[in-house]
Formats: structure tokens, C-alpha cells, sequence
């Protein structure tokens, strides 16, 4: 019979896919979330243990006498991104870095690299998909050269941990961590058992040399960081890395930060001379033309702690052939876009039923909170009686189903980002608080008010 301590063994199963072990059969593995991949393996399941107290790495300390030396953050020089980190790079700290292909992910990344060889020690970027000689090339075009930045292209783990000791880096980025294998661990490459073993074994090496490591890896089609969940927990830092293709835009943002806020946006610019932070991007959302034109509203969005001016635009038209009339959706949550349209046509007034009603942001930029709303349904609104808002005008607030128009957030700061810019006069609900200087508040407590102020 097993000792009181001991439990019996019991058969294992494997997930063929991301190597999940499990003592019973299950239909769906819980880790991959595949379908009939667990199968009994020969091996049995460790015994269940009692555990008893071991040696300790460092004993315990107060709180108050833990040291803070090691876990400053280092600028990069580049404000954007460091903006995004919460003030730098923190030694030994690992951070995942996701993007679709082309978006500039590793042209940022070397900038970073060449920033860091310059002010803080070598650097070492390790390629798994390009070789040396292509990042050279992209490094010289973007003048990222510099003696104490090295180049290395490699696809298995035990190398890439070789030119780590033989260079002894302060920052080592790795493109991508898809493109490298584990010869100690089973499964394909690029699968979800070899991302988990490379990555975990990268977060030691990093957390024992005091080396920060940037991780670049892939997403799947519906944007989201490709590899097992695990690989978003193993790590400090998840930037995502977004942009059009069409668009020269890239906005980086932090989506999982232990040293810094989590909401914070970084914009940059792409172009021949590399991956340029732009720090007042607030002219990129918004059309300059010398007369105010109908269908549109500008408003002010928060990303992290910085205010942005975005422009909602709208386009009412004559359905025409018959049918049910079209709504199109573009930089807007098409979800909220259908409820201001419906509160736009019952509360305001403003017939949309046998109408196509087309939304859009301005420059690519990609709205969501609520504080959106008022401007969404004045621009409707301007568009369907083809008049348009007095120049120098903004609106923030929300709208709810009964018309009323609800306070948001930092309107403080909101309204002093669009005084700087130029603009006022701003639409705001009631008990919003003073205005800026040179800037003239008017309090809409529905949107019945707002039409009946503007139109």
C-alpha cells in the first residue's frame, strides 16, 4: 500500500499540441483549447509528494530595506516609447513585443538597440528571420551603426544563450521568439511547448544577469499575440505594435506593464529615415481645410494620461435601389455607431430610417470610449441637415438611451488639450467643471439641447 504522504500514480495524457499533461482524458485541452489532442502517453503521473521546508535563496526583509538600485528604469532616448514603458528600460526586465508583419516592429526595436549600445553598454540583437546582413542594411539606412551594437542570427536556443555569454549585453532583443527551438523540449517549431520553454528560459538568464530582453512575437489572424496564454504571464511587459498599412501611423501600446501604467500610448511616423516619434500627434486626427463642412465634429480622446483631438466624420445619403439602408463603420465601435444612430433618430429628431449613414475617424486612429458619443451624434446630425458646426467647436460627453448626456473623465484635461489647439467653444454636459482660459463652455444636459443650441 502507497505511504499516507504518497498518492498512487495514475496513467498520463498528453496534449499532442502544446504538451499539456494531464492524469485523465479530457475532449478539449485546457491549455490549447484544441479538440481531441490528449492521448495516453507510456508514462505514468508523478506521485503527489509531501513538501517540506528547504534552503532559501535570500531570507526575508522589511518591505522598506528592500534595495531599489537594480530596478530603476533607463531612458532609451526615444520619449515615445519610453512613455509607453513608464520611464525606461528596467534591468532584467523581459518584455513581448506583437505586431502584424510590416508594421516596423523590428526597425523600432533596432533604434532601441542603437540607443541603448550608445548610452548603456553592448547590445545585442539576435535574428531569427532575417540574416545578419539584412539588419545591417536596415540598420545603415536608418543610421542605427554603432561599434557596441552586435548582430547575430541564430535559431536555436543554446546558441543564442552562447553569443549572451560571450557578449554580455545590458539589452538582448530576439526576432522573432517563433523562429526559435529548444532541442531539450519536444515539439514543432514555433508550437506552443518550444515558445513556452525558449521564453521561460530567457526570463532566467535575463533575471539572473539583471538583462533586459525584448521578445518579439508574431499574432494570429484576429490580432492576438500567437503562443500559448502563458507566454503574456512569463513576461513583464506586452506592447502591441499597431498601424495600417496605408497609413504612415504606428501607435505602440502597453497592454501589461509591472513597472508603469498600462494605458499609456506611444505614436510614431514611418518613413525612409526609420520609425520617427511624433509628440504632438493631435494634427494627424484632425483635417485642416479653411471652412467648417457638414458631417463633421471634433472631440478630445484620452490614451493613458494624454489627451488626443480626433475628428468624427459622417455621411448621410439617399438610400437608393430600395432595401434595407446601409451603415458602414470605420475607426468607430460599430456597436456604439448603431445606438447613437437610433438615440440621434428618436430623441433628436432626425429622420435616419430609409437613410445609408457612413462613420469614420480621421487618420487612421481607432475610437472607443464613450466621451466620443456627443461629437459622433452631432456629426450625424450635421450631415443629415447638410449644416455644419460653427469653426473652432468641440463636444465631449457621452449620450445614453433617453438622450441625456453623461460626464466622462479627465474633462479638465481634455478641455485645456483643445484651448492649446485653438479651439473656443466646447460642448459639454452639465456641472463640467470651469473652462480654460479663452475657451467658452456650453452645458447641453441632453441632446435635444445640443441640436436645438447648434442647428
Amino acid at each position: 500500500m502507497p505511504s499516507a504522504g504518497v498518492k498512487s500514480a495514475r496513467p498520463s495524457h498528453r496534449c499532442s499540441e502544446c504538451g499539456y499533461a494531464s492524469s485523465k482524458w479530457v475532449g478539449r485541452c485546457p491549455e490549447c483549447q484544441a479538440w481531441g489532442t490528449l492521448a495516453e502517453s507510456g508514462a505514468v503521473a508523478a506521485p503527489l509528494r509531501a513538501v517540506s521546508a528547504g534552503p532559501v535563496t535570500a531570507p526575508a526583509r522589511p518591505i522598506a530595506e528592500v534595495e531599489l538600485a537594480g530596478a530603476r528604469a533607463v531612458p532609451t532616448g526615444i520619449d515615445e516609447f519610453d512613455r509607453v514603458l513608464g520611464g525606461g528600460l528596467v534591468p532584467g526586465a523581459v518584455l513581448l513585443v506583437a505586431g502584424e508583419p510590416g508594421v516596423g516592429k523590428s526597425t523600432l526595436l533596432l533604434e532601441v538597440a542603437h540607443r541603448v549600445a550608445a548610452t548603456n553598454g553592448p547590445a545585442l540583437v539576435v535574428s531569427g528571420e532575417e540574416s545578419a546582413a539584412q539588419v545591417r542594411l536596415r540598420a545603415e539606412r536608418i543610421g542605427a551603426l554603432h561599434p557596441a551594437l552586435y548582430l547575430a542570427a541564430e535559431t536555436e536556443l543554446s546558441a543564442v544563450l552562447a553569443h549572451v555569454e560571450a557578449v554580455n549585453p545590458s539589452l538582448l532583443i530576439l526576432d522573432s521568439v517563433q523562429t526559435v527551438r529548444s532541442p531539450a523540449v519536444d515539439g514543432t517549431d514555433g508550437g506552443a511547448t518550444q515558445v513556452r520553454a525558449v521564453a521561460s528560459a530567457l526570463s532566467a538568464v535575463a533575471k539572473s544577469r539583471g538583462m533586459t530582453t525584448i521578445l518579439v512575437g508574431h499574432v494570429t489572424k484576429d490580432g492576438a499575440i500567437a503562443g500559448p496564454r502563458t507566454l503574456e504571464h512569463l513576461v513583464d511587459v506586452v506592447i502591441s505594435f499597431d498601424g495600417e498599412r496605408h497609413s504612415t501611423l504606428r501607435l505602440v501600446r502597453a497592454t501589461k506593464n509591472r513597472f508603469g501604467p498600462a494605458d499609456e500610448i506611444g505614436c510614431f511616423e514611418i518613413g525612409d529615415a526609420g520609425v520617427v516619434g511624433v509628440p504632438d500627434p493631435s494634427h494627424l486626427f484632425v483635417s485642416r481645410r479653411t471652412a467648417p463642412v457638414a458631417g463633421s465634429c471634433v472631440t478630445v480622446t484620452m490614451e493613458g494620461s494624454r489627451p488626443l483631438l480626433a475628428e468624427v466624420q459622417a455621411l448621410v445619403a439617399t438610400s437608393g435601389g430600395g432595401g434595407s439602408p446601409r451603415r458602414a463603420v470605420s475607426g468607430l465601435d460599430a456597436q456604439r455607431v448603431a445606438m447613437v444612430n437610433a438615440v440621434v433618430e428618436r430623441r433628436g429628431g432626425v429622420k435616419l430610417g430609409d437613410a445609408d449613414v457612413f462613420a469614420a475617424s480621421v487618420g487612421g486612429v481607432r475610437i472607443a470610449e464613450p466621451a466620443a458619443d456627443l461629437a459622433l451624434a452631432l456629426a450625424i446630425a450635421s450631415a443629415a441637415k447638410d449644416r455644419a458646426l460653427p469653426s473652432g467647436t468641440i463636444a465631449l460627453g457621452e449620450v445614453g438611451l433617453s438622450g441625456e448626456i453623461r460626464r466622462v473623465g479627465g474633462t479638465g484635461r481634455r478641455l485645456a488639450e483643445a484651448a492649446r489647439q485653438g479651439y473656443k467653444v466646447a460642448l459639454v454636459p452639465e456641472d463640467a467643471g470651469s473652462a480654460p482660459p479663452g475657451m467658452r463652455l456650453v452645458e447641453v444636459p441632453d441632446l435635444g439641447s445640443a441640436f436645438a443650441r447648434l442647428f
